[in-house]
């Protein structure tokens, strides 16, 4: 019966052990990723910013700039580009309007983002845009990949339609939680004026046919949640400038734009507490289950070795018990 116990305790702990490193190598890669629906906006400001006044074109202070970023999913062309790619793909619409003190629009630019749901890649597809300007990016945007790494990492700018390193600089704790810390600087780059701009009238083309540059530099920042890859703080140095041209006669530079953009609070928060539930779910893959599996597996050989000894150990004779031997023999008889 011992013998019986201790190969099915057996058979239990292989099929444990054999299952700890299956959830966190073969699992674990294949369940993890981006829902294709996934929704979520997000408010940023500039406390105070400069802003320049197309009346007078001539840059003032205000007492804040508001950035709304807003992403979308679009479920249908995930599935179509599935089809075509063999893998999980996300497709993001998002969108960056950028609101003065006011409250009225000072640009705004939207972009479609295309990715593994599991890996965060790229995937180039039709639709990659930003601006309605075809992109190729390379590297990521608004995401890093799960469980990530303490290394520089390429990230795409969506202003200079380039991607650069950004930089890991550190373990950091934010909120309770321990993120990486990650730096990118952008230098003073030529770039595209906003296709929707402020000024009834006024088009990149018409700007351009002036003989007007933007231009563009930022310092940017994000503290990263490891296990998730999630972002939940950003803030950007910021700053913008049109320079010469018929707008500004004698090679003059206004700035557009200059601030220190952040996240506003209570969207800090929202964000942690979104991340803390995530990072639960995929620590659940990567280290809750395979450790308690493998943990489980070690018990339960230890318990089949133990009955096998058990099992193994010869039986003792009634005299090793203490007990009075049994008389035997020929001069035994049956008692009258």
């Amino acid at each position: 019966m011992r013998r019986t116990a201790s190969l099915v305790l057996l058979a239990f702990a292989v099929f444990c052990t054999a299952l700890s490193p299956l959830l966190r190598w073969y699992a674990f890669p294949r369940l993890a990723k981006i829902p294709p629906s996934q929704y979520q906006d997000m408010v940023l400001e500039a406390r105070p910013a400069t802003l320049i006044d197309y009346g007078t074109m001539k840059a003032e202070q205000v007492p804040k700039v508001t950035i709304v970023q807003t992403l979308k999913g679009d479920v249908a062309a995930s599935d179509r580009i599935e089809r075509s790619a063999g893998r999980d793909v996300v497709v993001w619409d998002t969108l960056s309007y950028i609101a003065g003190p006011d409250g009225k629009m000072v640009s705004e630019i939207p972009e479609r983002y295309i990715f593994d749901a599991h890996s965060q890649e790229p995937v180039h597809a039709t639709g990659e845009t930003v601006d309605g300007d075809p992109v190729r990016r390379e590297g990521i945007e608004y995401k890093w990949p799960f469980l990530t790494e303490k290394r520089d990492y390429s990230y795409f700018d969506a202003q200079t339609r380039t991607s650069a390193p950004i930089h890991y600089r550190g373990t950091r704790t934010l909120h309770g939680l321990e993120v990486y810390y990650f730096e990118q600087t952008i230098p003073w780059t030529r770039v595209a004026l906003p296709k929707k701009m402020p000024v009834k009238g006024v088009t990149p083309q018409t700007v351009a046919k002036m003989g007007t540059t933007r231009w563009y530099t930022t310092k940017r920042m994000f503290w990263v949640e490891p296990v998730t890859g999630a972002p939940i703080n950003g803030e950007e140095i910021h700053k913008e400038e049109l320079r010469g041209g018929a707008l500004l006669p004698g090679g003059r530079t206004v700035t557009a734009f200059a601030g220190h953009v952040k996240m506003r609070a209570d969207y800090v928060d929202s964000t942690v507490a979104l991340v803390t539930s995530q990072r639960a779910l995929v620590l659940l893959l990567t280290s809750y289950l395979p450790w308690g599996f493998l943990a489980l597996g070690a018990a339960l050989l230890a318990l089949s070795l133990h009955l096998e000894a058990r099992g193994r150990r010869p039986r003792t004779s009634p005299e090793d018990d203490g007990a009075p031997p049994v008389p035997t023999g020929p001069d035994v008889s049956p008692a009258v």
